[in-house]
């Protein structure tokens, strides 16, 4: 028997009967020799983390632009509190941590440059609009390892494609990510504000306060707590009533006096002016695409390619394209 096979039988002894065990996964689109120590889904994270999609993360926006400072969040290390949360969630109710880790790890591969600023400007571009989650799993399909794609498991692809829209995953560790999404991006932008100092923390409703917790981890443990205690013996991931609106109404606090706030996003504006004239450029020169997006090009047209192009940008990478081509060279400041 091998380590992988061990692993497989372990999981059928202590995992729940709603758990997804790797044996039982739906499989891949092109069948591969199994690996003897990783299950499939172990396998599919690593995948994942080793890709050149998941170490652009690192420069790419959370939610505040080219902030100052090193202890903003950025793409990657929303990842990784997203990831920490669901493998808490998923341990508390016996449910495939590796299946759980691998979505997360995955969920926001796709993202653009500029948070979502940019995805608003490659929605507004692409004649079929533009969504992060789609654009992730496209990059796990098509785009990475030149356009072989990594060839996950199913239910790491449908955690991926289902962390946001309409869209529900089949699995309960997909339904995890989801909220374990949200969890951490609410939570983690109000310390990032606080830092900023665009809100303080008796600006956050008392009423909610004395739902979730007065504090960053006071409010990750009620929540977390919460999704364990409510789904546990249940074929769904649920939180209770109390905790489901006091996090609808700090979202809703967050979107009022962050998201939209001035000092927050007032370089947004910049930013999406940058990634429309990228567009516009590529879109009339194609020839200066990158080698590996010129068969997108042939395959599925110019504005595909150009959209994988930008969307797979870092906001450095981004800034100095444009500064390459729209600025005078004797004009640029390194």
């Amino acid at each position: 028997m091998t380590i992988r096979e061990q692993t497989e039988a372990i999981e059928r002894q202590i995992l729940s009967p709603y758990a997804c065990p790797a044996a039982e996964s739906r499989g891949r689109a092109r069948p591969m020799e199994e690996c003897p120590v990783r299950t499939c889904f172990q396998r599919d994270l690593d995948r994942i983390v080793h890709s050149k999609a998941f170490r652009r993360l690192k420069h790419k926006t959370q939610v505040f632009l080219q902030p100052e400072g090193d202890h903003y969040r950025t793409r990657m290390t929303h990842t990784i509190e997203v990831s920490r949360i669901a493998r808490t969630i998923a341990r508390g109710l016996r449910l495939n941590e590796d299946l759980t880790e691998a979505a997360c790890f995955g969920h926001d591969l796709g993202h653009t440059p500029f948070g979502h600023a940019g995805e608003r400007v490659l929605n507004e571009l692409m004649p079929a609009g533009f969504e992060h989650n789609v654009q992730s799993l496209r990059v796990v399909d098509a785009l990475e390892k030149d356009g072989e794609g990594l060839n996950l498991t199913y239910e790491v692809r449908r955690g991926i494609l289902c962390h946001t829209g309409p869209d529900r995953a089949e699995t309960l560790e997909g339904q995890i990510v989801r909220l374990a999404d949200k969890i951490a991006y609410i939570n983690h932008d109000i310390d990032d504000a606080m830092r900023g100092q665009i809100i303080f923390p008796t600006d956050i409703p008392i009423a909610i306060s004395q739902v979730l917790g007065f504090t960053h981890s006071e409010r990750i443990n009620t929540l977390t707590v919460d999704v364990i205690a409510q789904s546990a013996g249940r074929n769904e991931i649920v939180q209770s009533p109390a905790c489901r609106d006091a996090m609808l109404e700090l979202r809703a606090f967050m979107f009022d006096f962050v998201y939209t706030n001035p000092r927050a996003k007032g370089e947004e504006v910049k930013a999406q002016d940058m990634l429309r004239r990228l567009f516009a450029y590529y879109q009339k020169e194609p020839d200066e695409l990158p080698d590996e997006f010129q068969d997108i090009r042939v395959k599925e047209g110019v504005e595909r390619a150009v959209c994988d192009y930008i969307a797979g940008m870092t906001d450095k990478y981004a800034v100095e394209k444009f500064g390459e081509l729209f600025i005078p060279m004797a004009w640029s400041v390194k």
